[in-house]
């Protein structure tokens, strides 16, 4: 019998950890992710080994291939920057080329304000603010525990949020953890 109450309890403690996972997701960056500089792509033309390789996208936003040269990948899906590149190759270079992009590592994100080590952090799929604050060090005796500002990557100035530290953070954001004042 307290066999059975231990094996509900841990089923009831994956089921609440599911839930509560599928109440705040983490993004799915596979498909709907812009680029931008500082992301490092894996580029694959299949049947052209020599052509493969990767790449990153340097401070313009472009992608230097061999070939065709500056190839724009920011503000682009890697699916885009696919056609991009089969494109550009296209007829000049190669009959119907088949290219496969895949995000190797993002850019990093950014935290500033009541952190004890603010700056840039590599990406990790899944984080949110309060794991960005962790990599940074932690709160400030000063800073605000019940929320967050972010900033998201591209967007104009003003688009500063208010958020709660669960909220998902993608890369390139710049989190701000303001300080309290009591």
């Amino acid at each position: 019998m307290h066999r059975l109450r231990r094996l509900l309890g841990a089923m009831g403690l994956i089921l609440a950890g599911t839930l509560a996972a599928a109440d705040n997701p983490a993004p799915d960056l596979s498909k709907q992710y812009l680029l931008g500089p500082g992301d490092r792509v894996r580029i694959v033309v299949f049947g052209h080994e020599d052509l493969s390789g990767e790449f990153s996208l340097s401070a313009d936003g472009t992608v230097s291939f061999p070939l065709v040269g500056a190839v724009p990948g920011a503000g682009k899906t890697p699916d885009a920057l696919e056609a991009a590149i089969a494109s550009a190759l296209t007829p000049q270079y190669l009959l119907n080329p088949r290219v496969s992009v895949e995000v190797l590592s993002y850019r990093p994100f950014f935290i500033l304000g009541e952190v004890k080590a603010p700056g840039s952090y590599p990406y990790i799929a899944g984080l949110n603010a309060r794991s960005a604050i962790a990599l940074a060090g932690g709160y400030t005796y000063r800073g605000k525990q019940s929320h967050v500002f972010i900033t998201h990557a591209g967007a104009a100035k003003d688009s500063r949020q208010k958020v709660s530290p669960d909220t998902p953070v993608l890369p390139g954001d710049i989190i701000e953890v303001p300080e309290r004042f009591f």
